[in-house]
């Protein structure tokens, strides 16, 4: 059965369950879930059904309902947990990792997390601490500090008791080698571990060319670098090379989600961190800003036009055409956009090789521009009876698709140049690029040849 079709299963009987209160059965059933499952499911719930869902669970089986937590966003998990007192928080978020606890904690009330932090047991608090003391979205911030990592005068048998006896660490997925005073100086896969002799020493087997983050690496980088290279994990070192933590491929995972979402939303001029279950009046406050710039674009716009309302009220089909020319112009920037933004993000678009990709789009736009266009003239002409006007149609269309090729491009290059965000504010500048340009060329044009119009 597919895995989206037995999740809908669950579901309804888990809501069934609920609307004839069988406790006993609904718990069997939840106990019985994957914890990313679980998530999915208290997203589909009523606030009030997901919370008496949780607190089932959370009786019984506390690390189970904690690691479901951990699955859905962290304002989403810390709303679930905002109703309970520090003193019910502190033993629930210690059945998670410090990583992901510090997200949940982070998201929770400044006074309930600060209590929540006095109460963690010494070892887990200051782990916690530690990560929150780190900027957002960087290596440091979202890093496992449990690494498993080992003495470069070991020998591979002593080593691999080690390991043998660890409990202590959330995955292993390589051996890193340390000297002395903890700085990373190699890596040992564990293939490599178990086809050598027990007595060989791990600086002789040990490979010295090491994929590291700092702590201050932003956490979008890290995610293209364990992508590029096929990396299971990716250990984080802090300004002395100390190795302090790890971060492994599930929480690249996360990150190129997250990544990928924010840029989405921001193409479309909203916050990164705006879901399904914002309130309404958070949602507000937040998108209202940049539709106020987009006003004040369109405006820009409208003043364009305001310049030629002698030629449109001599020649009133012009009006009908207008948004033909803006439309497709935007239309054919936000495509243009999309792989630009997408382009930078995976590193593949750097200043150096942009003159490659800005011709290759300007040559898409004046494709499009004489397709598109020729069809566009062919159609003015069939409903107006006048093949100037089609021919004016045709050419505001080729030039407008080229600005839009060329500011889709440069723009977000030019932003990122400057270190700001391209996804964030180059729709805001392309889309009063390709308004104003569109009717300044349409109209323009239409002027110069407004004694042939009819």
């Amino acid at each position: 059965m597919p895995a989206q079709r037995r999740i809908d299963l669950v579901l309804e009987s888990v809501k069934r369950l609920q609307r004839i209160g069988a406790d006993a059965n609904l718990l069997n059933l939840l106990q019985k879930q994957h914890p990313a499952d679980l998530a999915q499911i208290f997203g589909e719930l009523t606030e009030r059904d997901r919370r008496d869902a949780f607190a089932l669970l959370v009786e019984r089986y506390s690390r189970l309902a904690m690691e479901a937590i951990s699955e859905l966003e962290p304002e989403d998990g810390a709303a679930m947990l905002g109703d309970r007192s520090a003193e019910e928080l502190a033993p629930l978020l210690q059945e998670l990792p410090s990583d992901d606890a510090a997200a949940l904690i982070e998201h929770l009330p400044d006074e309930v997390s600060a209590q929540v932090l006095e109460l963690l047991e010494r070892r887990e608090a200051g782990d916690v601490q530690n990560l929150l003391e780190y900027a957002e979205q960087t290596a440091g911030r979202i890093m496992n500090p449990h690494v498993f990592a080992l003495s470069e005068d070991l020998t591979v048998g002593e080593a691999i008791a080690a390991l043998q006896t660890s409990r202590d660490v959330e995955m292993v997925f390589y051996v890193y080698v340390v000297d002395v005073r903890r700085h990373l100086v190699g890596v040992v896969s564990l293939r490599r571990l178990l086809l050598v002799s027990t007595e060989t020493p791990l600086k002789r087997i040990m490979t010295t060319d090491i994929m590291s983050a700092r702590v201050d690496t932003d956490q979008e980088e890290v995610a293209r670098v364990v992508a590029s290279y096929n990396l299971l994990a990716m250990p984080v070192v802090d300004e002395e090379h100390k190795l302090v933590g790890i971060i492994t491929v599930d929480d690249v995972i996360d990150v190129i989600k997250d990544e990928a979402t924010e840029d989405i939303y921001r193409l479309a001029g909203m916050a990164g961190d705006e879901h399904v279950s914002t309130p309404a009046k958070e949602a507000l406050r937040k998108r209202l800003p940049w539709l106020g710039v987009n006003l004040a674009t369109a405006v820009m716009a409208a003043m364009v036009v305001a310049l030629f309302q002698e030629t449109i009220s001599q020649v009133v089909a012009l009006a009908v055409f207008m948004p033909v020319v803006a439309g497709m112009g935007g239309n054919a920037a936000t495509q243009t956009l999309t792989v630009t933004v997408r382009g930078i993000a995976l590193g593949e678009l750097t200043w150096g090789n942009s003159r490659k990709a800005l011709v290759k789009e300007m040559l898409i736009g004046l494709g499009n521009g004489l397709v598109l266009g020729l069809v566009a003239a062919g159609v003015a002409w069939a409903m107006q009876g006048d093949p100037i006007l089609g021919m004016i149609l045709g050419l505001a269309m080729v030039l407008n698709m080229l600005v839009a090729a060329t500011a889709g491009t440069l723009i977000p290059i030019v932003l990122r140049a400057l270190n700001v965000d391209p996804a964030l504010a180059s729709s805001v500048f392309i889309t009063t690029l390709t308004d104003v340009f569109g009717f300044l060329s349409f109209l323009g044009l239409a002027t110069v040849f407004l004694s042939y119009l009819s």
